[in-house]
């Protein structure tokens, strides 16, 4: 048996600096003492990591205020107020919304664009996404390049090539979005592609509603529905990227047409259009249109009520095959289906039990996501972040470069 070498003390530094970061992006400010803690690291170590990471302009120290304290107060370590940041792009079918976003999640400038008439094209997207990265540098002050794009799209996605398989509601197939994206990016950055639900779940999962949850399922409701799935605290992405696509269940094979071709698939009752169609608001879905509807069945408005609560009934029908199959300790509800469990929790909770074994419902936990619906825009920026967070040592020193002018 031959043994493994040993590490190297390089590769430990870099490995201990990685966790120090990792634990300031994820929680914010923390002392040293707590690092040394969590980390169970000695004080001198944490001291000469923290110091390392703040000369790269990673994070920065201060001393606590809060009056006199018995003793030396340990220094608060915190995300650096002009350090690196990404792009993270949040895809949609409505809009694309694009934002500088810093290290520890904090967004610093966002710009939104509503989509046209039509599902624009893969390169028109990637044309538009790198045209506003001179736009979020303005709204920072800032003229340093992103260390990464993050990109959440409402389809399958290979996140090794960032190509996107199969986006039925923006009429894509097999596009390769992300080397469309690299390419264009000057100077050159990586980019990074993932699956919108993947990613809102990733980011409630980081730091939000379900960081405690080891068993997660995250369904997004936009014009089109899927989910992200953890179990056992492991990402369920499939073979080929397929998994948590519960929008393209087909409920009734003699349903409505759907986008993918086939009828009566699960979106087609709980997305957007059924929304509007069912409350007699049949036209484009928009950000503005769907929230008229909610607020329509806030005020009691029948036409509008009836629909929230009908697409309540098929959400809790389609939540049970999850619920059955997954058994998860928490489901998440976002975009419009959390405005769904707002408004209509009981109908939901009612159609939930009655079709899943055993009354689950009772132990699966219905949330709304803690980040609303900037859920998925957080976990593109989680995903542009791994790079930096797994090698800190790459990250130029951005301090002295951080502002314009």
């Amino acid at each position: 048996m031959v043994d493994s070498p040993a590490a190297r003390p390089d590769a430990i530094r870099r490995h201990n600096l990685s966790l120090v970061l990792g634990q300031v992006h994820r929680d914010g400010a923390l002392t040293r003492a707590e690092l040394t803690q969590r980390l169970g690291l000695s004080r001198s170590t944490i001291g000469a990591l923290v110091s390392d990471l703040t000369d790269r302009g990673l994070v920065e120290e201060r001393v606590p205020s809060g009056g006199p304290r018995a003793g030396r107060p340990s220094h608060v370590v915190a995300p650096h107020s002009h350090g690196p940041y990404v792009v993270a792009v949040d895809l949609d079918v409505t809009h694309v919304t694009t934002a500088a976003v810093g290290i520890g999640g904090t967004v610093l400038a966002r710009h939104v664009v509503p989509a046209g008439p039509e599902p624009a094209s893969p390169e028109e997207v990637a044309r538009q996404i790198i045209a506003t990265v001179p736009i979020l540098q303005a709204l920072i002050g800032r003229n340093d390049p992103p260390v990464a794009i993050g990109v959440s799209v409402p389809g399958t996605v290979d996140r090794h090539w960032g190509t996107v398989g199969v986006a039925p509601n923006l009429g894509w197939r097999n596009a390769p979005f992300g080397k469309l994206l690299a390419e264009l990016a000057t100077p050159r950055v990586p980019v990074v592609v993932g699956n919108d639900a993947d990613l809102a779940l990733l980011a409630e999962h980081s730091r939000g509603i379900a960081r405690d949850c080891e068993n997660v399922v995250y369904l997004i409701g936009r014009v089109g529905v899927g989910s992200g799935i953890i179990a056992n605290g492991i990402p369920l992405h499939g073979h080929d990227g397929h998994a948590g696509e519960i929008g393209h269940n087909v409920v009734d094979a003699s349903g409505p047409p759907c986008h993918c071709g086939k009828h009566g698939c699960l979106e087609t009752y709980i997305g957007e259009i059924a929304l509007l169609t069912l409350a007699g608001r049949p036209q484009p879905p928009s950000d503005e249109v769907i929230r008229e509807v909610f607020d329509a069945a806030r005020d009691g408005e029948q036409a509008a009520l009836n629909a929230v609560k009908t697409v309540a009934e098929s959400l809790g029908r389609g939540l049970a095959s999850v619920v059955n199959m997954l058994n998860p300790e928490r489901v998440i509800l976002g975009g419009s289906l959390s405005e769904v469990l707002d408004i209509a929790r009981p109908e939901l909770e009612n159609a939930l039990d009655r079709y899943a074994l055993d009354a689950p419902g009772q132990s699966a936990q219905l949330a709304q996501p803690s980040f609303g619906s900037d859920s998925a825009l957080l976990g593109a920026a989680e995903i542009a972040f791994q790079i930096l967070l797994s090698d800190p040592v790459a990250a130029p020193i951005l301090v002295k470069s951080a502002t314009m002018g």
